[in-house]
């Protein structure tokens, strides 16, 4: 029985080959799309959950109000862990990480690397596994270093690293004690080594400052002991800050690492989402996807009915019952299911690679897994069975007495399965398509939004090894050499904010208020090497003006909220009491979000720190040429280090990567969503077509034009478009402008995105149609009716 159904299933699909390979491909195009999807998910759901302690292992976090609002962040002071290890009974592991950047010299090599401080605990809290060297030891001695595999590779290439001695910043040497295996895609850290926590100790010279508990610059991360659960240990922990200073409004709570990658967004001081928003988006489309070609496969099936029909009948006339026509069919469409699932798998590892490159990640196909085939073959058993489901139930419920005396009729009513059933398909199209433009937009208005400084031809460098002590050569030799046009150090890229506090105060400020300013700390000359406008007063110039190591610059929004009436002249109190003039105001700038209004800001004189040099690149020279001399500049007062320039408009075009991301995704799927719900339209226009070939052929012999048969033909598709059209827009209005809420800085939804869409689509399902109407309108009516 078996063979003979596995003979018509084939002999079937052979027999009607145009009608089988539509199916084959939608399905195929369906289940690539969405295996696509589904690798992404599970590899941003796996984030850090792969560490062995993942359930007992937490973020610290602060909580409290400022700017009227409740905020909640995730740097720390550096005393806490100490606090969280001596006083807190639950608490098992702790460590605290903060960034590190070197230059590494071993032999000639001289490489710079990013890098992490940590403190002893961090190698067996996290599961980071060491090839060589003991997890327990390896960090243990302050001179002691840990390498990825792939730095190590890098520094001593297959030479084994273990014991090898590396000088970093031309000032220290550093024992190899440890090599780990390179870091997976899937996890929050990115470091090329780890560095002990007591060199931090060391370098950063804060003294007294390292216990300050209202400096929060580091991460702290804890392991809880086994039974205690989060709620618990919130209720204790609450407040460890207020214990230990005079800051009597902030809370401390814990995030579990199982939500730091999904969930990390904040509102109001609660957990209100993040990742998983995206990760539910895709989820949502890639379920969508599969049902469209599920769908394609079931109005095909059902559209040839009559073509099954006489089968169904004899069938059932010599004894066939319902449940086995079911097992049938059903095996018909998990045959096919099987075919295009092997294709799937072809068509996923063929774009596995840009796959890759588009969402920045390193997925792969498992083949050694055993998991995987059970998974995948599920995949395809479940396609099958939804995409058989209903022609399996409409095909066997066929009356035999109707189909033998030939007056068995497809049905075919005003609001039929079939054509539900293309509605849908077309309305998650066209939401898509809409939705698309509408993210594209938002991209384009942000991008094109005024930053308030000039980005082109702006370079900034990090200030490493001796630039801090020859700055002033190198900014007179930078100008003298016609590599730059003006220079200025700053604490931080001008795309960026290092630094904030609550601490300032001036006239007429309310007691109590806590209103968060960006600091941005620089030197003088500022304004000009950014393009800045200055609106009063003037830039801060300490070679002019020596009182100016205590001047400060406010921003537009600073003015707005300080209500300085006459800023320039005015006193500020930083948080050591220490006075700063106003000296003057600058045009609000965009320093960190594009999407968000500018914050308030204070920009400082001389008296701070500085880590970035920017300046202007000549306007009469190349790129090229600038930057060969610049760097002439930099090798001569900074020879051990290499120079490494940053464009700034590069810097700025990064702020848009996971919109753009986004978008670049949503177009990919949009477009092959439409590709196949434009096979299945083809499809049955080829089918109905054929149906109605005599009808078409009497309608030519009687005189009716190409037009008049190819609009007969296309119009019913059209309509069904329509209403597609319709329905997706409410939908797609609403869910985009739920999307759009979480930008201050935002399009308005236009009417011309709904026309753009509607005329796109239209296009493209005439096109789609018209070719089969076409032909069929220009076919001979002496063949289809010369048997009549």
């Amino acid at each position: 029985m078996f063979k003979n159904y596995l003979k018509i299933t084939w002999r079937n699909l052979m027999k009607n080959k145009g009608f089988t390979a539509i199916n084959i491909a939608g399905l195929a195009v369906g289940m690539a799309s969405a295996a696509l999807i589904l690798f992404w998910v599970q590899n941003e759901v796996s984030y850090d959950r792969f560490h062995t302690k993942a359930d007992r292992l937490y973020n610290m976090y602060n909580r409290s109000r400022f700017d009227g609002k409740l905020w909640c962040w995730n740097t720390t002071p550096e005393p806490m862990r100490k606090s969280l290890k001596q006083d807190y009974p639950q608490v098992d592991q702790a460590t605290r990480v903060t960034d590190a950047g070197f230059l590494f010299t071993v032999g000639e090599k001289h490489l710079t690397m990013q890098g992490n401080f940590v403190d002893n605990d961090f190698l067996t809290m996290f599961s980071f596994p060491l090839i060589k060297g003991d997890a327990k030891a390896a960090l243990n001695v302050m001179k002691n270093i840990v390498l990825t595999e792939s730095t190590a590779k890098r520094l001593f290439g297959n030479d084994d690293a273990m014991g090898k001695t590396i000088k970093i910043d031309s000032v220290d040497y550093f024992t190899v004690t440890g090599v780990m295996k390179d870091l997976p895609n899937n996890t929050r850290f990115k470091f090329d080594y780890l560095l002990p926590w007591q060199y931090y100790d060391k370098i950063s010279n804060k003294g007294s400052e390292s216990a300050n508990w209202g400096n929060n610059d580091v991460n702290t991360y804890i392991t809880l002991k086994p039974g205690v659960t989060e709620d618990f240990f919130n209720s204790r922990v609450k407040n460890i800050t207020r214990s230990h200073s005079d800051i009597k409004d902030i809370d401390v709570f814990v995030h579990p690492a199982k939500k730091w990658r999904l969930y990390s967004k904040f509102e109001e001081g609660k957990q209100v989402g993040g990742k998983i928003e995206v990760i539910t988006l895709f989820s949502v489309i890639a379920a969508f996807i599969l049902l469209i070609a599920c769908i394609n496969f079931m109005n095909l099936s059902t559209a040839r009915s009559e073509k099954r029909a006489k089968e169904v009948g004899i069938r059932k006339v010599v004894g066939a019952g319902k449940s086995s026509l079911i097992a049938q069919f059903m095996g018909e469409s998990i045959l096919i299911s099987l075919i295009s699932g092997a294709i799937a798998l072809l068509i996923v590892q063929l774009s596995l690679s840009g796959f890759n490159n588009l969402t920045q990640k390193q997925l792969f196909i498992p083949y050694g897994s055993p998991s995987f085939w059970l998974i995948f073959t599920g995949f395809i058993v479940f396609t099958g069975l939804l995409a058989g489901s209903y022609p399996a139930l409409y095909l066997s419920s066929f009356a035999p007495v109707k189909v033998l005396k030939g007056t068995f009729k497809a049905a075919n009513a005003t609001f039929s399965p079939r054509k539900i059933l293309v509605v849908t398909q077309f309305t998650f199209a066209i939401v898509l398509i809409i939705s698309t433009i509408i993210v594209k937009e938002q991209l384009d208005y942000a991008q094109n939004r005024e930053t308030g400084y000039a980005k082109n031809k702006l370079v900034y460098t990090l200030m490493t090894g001796e630039i801090s002590k020859n700055y002033n050569l190198i900014r007179n030799e930078l100008v003298i050499s016609g590599a730059a046009a003006a220079v200025t150090k700053t604490s931080a890229p001008i795309t960026e904010g290092w630094s904030d506090t609550w601490d300032f105060s001036w006239p007429g400020k309310h007691e109590g208020d806590k209103i968060d300013f960006n600091v941005f700390n620089t030197d003088g000359n500022f304004t000009k090497t950014m393009g800045l406008k200055i609106i009063d007063g003037r830039d801060i110039d300490i070679t002019k003006y020596p009182g100016d190591s205590t001047a400060i610059m406010l921003n537009e929004a600073a003015v707005k909220v300080m209500g300085l009436k006459n800023p320039v002249g005015q006193i500020v109190l930083n948080g050591n009491k220490t006075k700063l003039t106003v000296v003057g105001v600058v045009k609000d700038f965009v320093l960190q979000s594009p999407y968000d209004p500018v914050k308030q800001m204070v920009i400082q004189g001389p008296s701070a720190w500085f880590n970035v040099i920017h300046f202007k690149l000549n306007d009469n020279l190349s790129t090229a040429q600038s930057l060969k001399l610049a760097e002439g500049v930099f090798k001569k007062y900074n020879p051990e280090y290499p120079f490494e320039p940053h464009f700034v408009d590069e810097a700025y075009g990064k702020k848009f990567q996971d919109e753009q991301r986004i978008g670049t995704l949503a177009s990919l799927f949009a477009g092959l969503t439409v590709f196949i719900s434009c096979l299945g339209l083809f499809g049955l226009a080829t089918y109905m077509a054929q149906n109605r070939i005599k009808e078409i052929g009497v309608r030519k012999v009687l005189g009716a034009s190409v037009m008049r048969v190819t609009t007969m033909l296309s119009k019913d598709f059209l309509k069904l478009v329509g209403i597609a059209f319709a329905i997706s827009v409410p939908i797609s209005w609403y869910l985009m402008s739920q999307w759009l809420q979480k930008y201050s800085y935002r399009v308005e939804i236009s009417v011309w995105v709904f026309v753009a869409a509607a005329l796109l689509t239209t296009l493209i399902s005439i096109l789609t149609v018209s070719t089969q109407a076409v032909k069929a309108a220009l076919a001979n009516p002496v063949k289809s009716l010369r048997s009549e």
